[in-house]
């Protein structure tokens, strides 16, 4: 059975002293075929324009897309990578909030394909992404 408190926890948990912690990533929702997350946008995620980076949107989405992934495996025997992302930038973001909501266009044993679309607080399309993450046996240390 689904638990989104649970997912949302994991997810949490995984942000700690990484990228997600330092662009202030946080996971807000959670279902069987999608994660949701929010980032602000203030001058830590502006290229030199005063907008929001491409870079930084990219980071958003692959964050979103893999912990999705994560959610669909057994941790204990698999672990996932990013080998593909696609990006279309379609409207500038200068401060505020955005969100990005990955759904699941393709869950296969080994590649996992999502869809991670970034919006504003009014729901304007910011950045259309596409992720190909590779589901691996874990490896042992």
């Amino acid at each position: 059975m689904f638990d989104k408190e649970k997912v949302l926890a994991v997810c949490k948990k995984m942000s700690q002293n990484t990228l997600m912690q330092t662009l202030e990533i946080e996971y807000i929702d959670a279902g069987e075929d999608f994660l949701k997350a929010k980032m602000p946008v203030n001058p830590r995620v502006h290229q030199p324009m005063g907008l929001l980076h491409g870079g930084a949107s990219v980071a958003l989405a692959e964050s979103v897309g893999s912990a999705a992934s994560v959610i669909f495996i057994d941790s204990e025997k698999f672990e996932v990578r990013g080998i593909e992302i696609s990006a279309n930038h379609v409207k500038a973001k200068r401060d505020g909030i955005v969100y990005a909501t990955a759904k699941i266009i393709h869950k296969g044993k080994s590649i996992h394909l999502w869809e991670i679309r970034i919006v504003d607080e009014n729901d304007n399309l910011i950045s259309l992404c596409k992720l190909t993450n590779m589901i691996l046996p874990k490896r042992k240390l």
